[in-house]
């Protein structure tokens, strides 16, 4: 990849490179696209000729190497066939579901609709919990061979290297973001270390709202792309919101479904505050890193601006005393 290639790395996806590479496998396109949500890859709702629609994701290059790719796409498959409600990718008549095509590699999708989930009703955690813990009773079988998992090297120490020394903090921020991210990291490690040897398994990763459609029969789970190791809390803190009340509440709720297939380690919710706190470090990040993609100036562009560091530095400071708090409980 040039240099050019790695700052504008769909420049050459155009509306007909999508449909060229789409129908390299075999479709008919009628010639509509939309462009969907995302920001990392390019994901694109294609028309058939018969009426239908898949979604068609091409992958950023340099992101993730085909084997990682191909683990993440036999584990949706998998749990897919066990009637759990992922979406994996598409087959073709050979059995492969990574394709390539102009220099792009990409895979095709089901088109899947939904809603937000609701996840301030009981019910609907409950449902959840018992979808999660089927995904990480076969998440716990083996681990991932070609996929990272989720630790405070990757996800703290390099995010907060990379952000010192790409002239992203504004000056005066600078030495605050510098000395309050050491200290975070230091209490992150203390976190860990509280919760001890944690079991390591497959995760969905992601498992924010935004991934995860609601039907008339329940959720779905998509977008598996940020799947890797790590422990089981880090797919469940996400569906948690509001206050500690709340939390504990929801909480209750959504283990309620869980632990019905799979067990938990009460150890882990020690780390919710820890994996949030590393989770705002990346995503911050994951911005700057991407910063010379034209799509990442326009989809943040408050990002390079004084307040956003103000307020980003506030919020972890907010983490700080948050990590120092108890845990959430949970009564079995």
């Amino acid at each position: 990849m040039t240099a050019s290639e790695d700052k504008t790395p769909y420049l050459n996806l155009g509306p007909d490179a999508i449909l060229d590479a789409v129908e390299s496998v075999g479709y008919h396109c009628d010639g509509h696209q939309l462009a969907l949500n995302s920001y990392e890859n390019r994901v694109y709702q294609v028309g058939m000729e018969d009426g239908q629609f898949l979604v068609a994701k091409f992958y950023r290059a340099g992101r993730w190497s085909d084997e990682a790719i191909l683990e993440e796409h036999l584990f949706s498959t998998a749990l897919y066939e066990q009637e759990i409600p992922a979406v994996p990718p598409i087959a073709d008549a050979e059995g492969r579901t990574l394709h390539s095509h102009g220099g792009y590699r990409f895979s095709l999708y089901p088109r899947r609709g939904g809603r937000a989930p609701d996840l301030e009703l009981p019910e609907n955690l409950r449902h959840m919990g018992r979808l999660l813990g089927r995904i990480h009773a076969m998440g716990g079988v083996r681990p991932f061979s070609h996929r990272p998992t989720l630790d405070l090297e990757s996800f703290g120490v390099a995010s907060r290297a990379f952000l010192l020394e790409s002239n992203m903090i504004p000056l005066e921020l600078e030495r605050a973001y510098e000395t309050l991210t050491s200290d975070l990291i230091e209490r992150i490690g203390i976190c860990f270390d509280q919760a001890g040897n944690t079991r390591q398994i497959r995760l969905h990763g992601d498992c924010h709202p935004g991934n995860i459609l609601w039907t008339d029969d329940g959720p779905h789970f998509v977008d598996f792309d940020d799947a890797r190791m790590g422990p089981a809390v880090q797919d469940l803190w996400m569906c948690l919101s509001g206050g500690r009340e709340d939390q504990i509440a929801q909480l209750d709720h959504l283990l309620s479904g869980y632990t019905l297939f799979c067990d938990f380690d009460i150890r882990e919710l020690r780390l919710v505050e820890a994996l949030r706190t590393l989770r705002m470090m990346h995503h911050a990040a994951w911005i700057a890193r991407r910063w010379d993609d034209p799509a990442f100036p326009l989809a943040f562009p408050w990002f390079n601006g004084p307040r956003y560091w103000d307020e980003h530095v506030l919020a972890l400071r907010e983490q700080a005393a948050l990590m120092d708090e108890f845990p959430l409980t949970w009564d079995k």
